[in-house]
């Protein structure tokens, strides 16, 4: 009897552990950049770095480059829902870079470098569409190109694109744009950060 209502309660707490578990996606210019801005938040356990929003299968990153796959540098974002919502993800994606410049961030140009929320349901595309309204209404922007996309495929990139700015601190892309950037964001952000 003791042993089972002990799995029973393991069991009930995994399923309860699991469910507060979700994923988001976005792209908003390089994924080494993006990446490191989001591993920083409470809440988020895990970021990878990959490709979405296009139509080839198994794109790589030199193909990505081409602009030929429709897709876009993006990041998969692991996160606790009882420690940051998605609604704080969605301000912090709109917050960490430039929606208004259609196909670019900063130095990087081209398709694979746009803007996009993604959502997987209707709430998230609700949330996004509401905090894209309450910018534009706040005149915090001009206008907004980003796209808002139903989520379809992420494609995860290749092992050196993982955790890119901690292995390759001294790499000059990552002083001179990520980090900036980087910085930016958690000036804006601080109620948002690991400790």
């Amino acid at each position: 009897m003791k042993k089972t209502l002990s799995l029973l309660l393991i069991i009930f707490f995994v399923q309860l552990n699991s469910q507060n578990n979700k994923e988001a996606y976005f792209a908003s210019g390089c994924f080494w950049c993006v990446e490191s801005i989001y591993e920083s938040l409470i809440g988020v356990s895990k970021v990878e770095s990959g490709y979405s929003g296009g139509y080839t299968n198994n794109p790589t990153y030199y193909s990505v480059l081409t602009g030929k796959t429709g897709h876009a540098e993006s990041i998969k974002v692991y996160y606790d829902a009882e420690k940051i919502s998605f609604k704080q993800l969605v301000k912090v994606f709109f917050g960490s870079h430039d929606p208004t410049t259609l196909n670019r961030q900063g130095p990087d140009r081209g398709t694979h470098y746009r803007s996009i929320a993604f959502y997987s349901n209707d709430n998230e595309k609700k949330i996004i569409n509401e905090e894209i309204n309450r910018l534009l209404k706040n005149k915090t922007y001009p206008k907004i190109v980003t796209e808002v996309k139903k989520f379809e495929k992420f494609y995860i990139a290749e092992d050196y694109h993982q955790d890119y700015k901690q292995k390759n601190p001294n790499n000059a892309y990552i002083w001179n744009v990520s980090v900036p950037r980087i910085n930016k964001f958690k000036s804006k952000f601080t109620d948002l950060l690991k400790d």
